[in-house]
């Protein structure tokens, strides 16, 4: 049900993007600088698109932006729970030791270890 909702989703969304398409199809000319500017800088680069393409490049380059800052301030939540992953894994192999030096010593916090990983 949910895969075919999904479908439906992604056809309605095609066809959208189709007739944006279609109703844009028009030729504009895109510049890197205002023409006063680019004639003192003697940068004239200009590009001629339809619009639809700028529109799909604008939405697109947005969408990337958004996930690439998103990743960036994100990046502090990563390193903690590496960090963390790193002090459960020693603090495992530690216990492991602790387990295999005195066998015949039972600790009440190892016996409660243990009955976890039993039960």
């Amino acid at each position: 049900m949910i895969r075919m909702l999904r479908f439906v989703l992604l056809g309605l969304l095609a066809i959208m993007l189709l007739t944006v398409a279609l109703a844009n199809r028009s030729a504009v000319t895109l510049r890197a600088l205002p023409d006063d500017l680019a004639a003192f800088a003697g940068l004239g680069w200009q590009l001629e698109l339809p619009l639809y393409a700028v529109i799909f490049a604008s939405i697109l380059a947005g969408v990337l932006i958004g996930f690439v800052w998103e990743w960036f301030r994100e990046h502090k939540h990563r390193a903690e729970a590496s960090t963390k992953s790193r002090e459960v894994s020693k603090l495992e192999r530690e216990l492991a030791v602790m387990r295999d030096t005195k066998p015949e010593q039972q600790d009440d916090i190892l016996a409660l270890l243990d009955q976890r990983k039993v039960g």
